[in-house]
């Protein structure tokens, strides 16, 4: 299958090339952020920084303006964030797609670019599971894996880079279908939707994805209406997975207990979403803070589902992980860039020289009693999305789907006096 295909990380394709210069650099310079998110656990904020340069979809750099004036005196354009508050783009771990920005399983169009107005510039397949036919012989699994990478490689609904081809692990495949996979390009795996008479009969095939650089995702928690096994700590810690999907439920929770367990007994990435159980989500985030496990806490919305199309799942989401919990703002929000990047090895998810050029501008919505974006989060607010940048190349300016920022945010040419 596929021979002779080069093989290559898919996790640095993506959107922008038609917003970059031809024979030339492109370069945008986001301004006047009253405070800029790194993206970081260790430190979330970037002490003293309101400007931040990108280069041709890369960030190349991160400060006070006052020491940046050269490279914003040749910056094509400029966003003036206006005193609003400046992050990565959001990470969606866990996203049912397709093919194309449309949902079977929802009869929904534009879905995709929908969550980029709620300030997702990342997308992660956790298996294409709702493709309607969806193969169980070994040729047609690897078949829609492929072919779902090879698609989104090459389609960025609105600008949103999309990582799919997720191999939906079933017990046909042999060790030599996962040579085939690696060979095209797969780099994740999905268990818990195979026909496997018993969950540890799947042992091998986790195993040899893992041994060949996929990333495994496991569901977790009761099954699910898209017809999942139902599994609880001693499956998941038997199987190895990297990733516990949806420890908070999909959307039937994992036991209080079995949580626990994995905490203690593994180093799987314990992933909450909006698509389950809220006091299941915020027992997680709380037993990881108080046992230094807070960056084995990924976010993720597992929607498209029965739950529906939820555009803002993320920053709902992070909204309750803040109120409730309760976590700093600035902290909650790494758990949905930072950490997501560090686990799925991605370019995106931190505001630093080098990373992808993917970040939003956001602030307090109009009429709540928050004076900034941070402040909306700490009170359970979803703030107001003011601007999208993907690939260096703004997307948006005020979402569709957010209420209106307290504050405008502004694009110029360079050559243009600010306003």
């Amino acid at each position: 299958m596929c021979p002779g295909l080069f093989l290559r990380p898919v996790w640095n394709t993506g959107p922008g090339i038609a917003d970059r210069k031809v024979g030339g650099v492109s370069t945008l310079a986001v301004i006047g952020a009253g405070i800029v998110l790194s993206g970081e656990l260790s430190a979330p904020v970037v002490e003293g920084a309101d400007t931040v340069l990108c280069e041709n979809g890369v960030i190349t750099a991160v400060g006070p303006a006052e020491s940046l004036s050269a490279e914003l005196s040749a910056a094509d354009r400029v966003l003036d964030a206006g005193g609003t508050t400046v992050a990565p783009g959001l990470i969606d771990s866990h996203a049912h797609v397709a093919f194309g920005d449309y949902t079977p399983r929802q009869q929904a169009i534009g879905f995709l670019e929908g969550a980029l107005h709620g300030g997702v510039t990342r997308v992660i397949s956790a298996g294409e599971v709702h493709v309607p036919g969806r193969p169980r012989d070994a040729e047609g699994v690897k078949a829609l894996a492929v072919a779902a990478r090879a698609c989104f490689d090459n389609f960025s609904p609105g600008g949103i880079r999309v990582h799919a081809g997720n191999v939906l692990l079933e017990p046909v495949l042999t060790e030599s279908d996962f040579d085939d996979l690696a060979r095209c390009g797969v780099r994740l795996a999905k268990f818990g939707f195979g026909a496997y008479a018993d969950p540890l009969d799947g042992v091998d095939q986790v195993r040899w994805a893992q041994d060949r650089g996929l990333l495994v995702m496991c569901h977790a928690g009761g099954a699910s209406a898209a017809g999942s096994a139902s599994l609880g700590a001693d499956q998941l810690l038997a199987l190895g997975p990297d990733v516990c999907g949806h420890a908070n439920g999909g959307p039937t929770a994992l036991a209080d207990g079995d949580v626990d367990r994995l905490l203690h007994e593994s180093d799987q990435a314990l992933q909450v979403v909006q698509a389950g159980n809220l006091r299941a989500a915020l027992r997680i985030v709380r037993a990881a803070r108080a046992t230094a496990n807070l960056h084995r806490i990924v976010v993720g919305s597992d929607t498209p589902s029965g739950f529906g199309v939820l555009p803002l799942a993320i920053l709902k989401t992070l909204a309750d992980l803040c109120a409730l919990v309760p976590l700093e703002p600035a902290v909650g929000w790494a758990l949905a860039t930072g950490n997501n990047a560090t686990v799925w090895g991605l370019d995106a998810g931190r505001l630093r020289p080098g990373a992808a050029a993917d970040l939003v501008v956001l602030d307090a919505p109009v009429g709540s009693v928050a004076r900034s974006a941070l402040e909306a989060l700490s009170i359970g607010d979803i703030p107001a999305v003011a601007a999208v940048v993907t690939d260096g190349a703004p997307r948006l300016l005020r979402s569709r789907n957010t209420p209106r920022p307290a504050r405008p945010t502004v694009l110029r040419s360079a050559a243009a006096p600010p306003p």
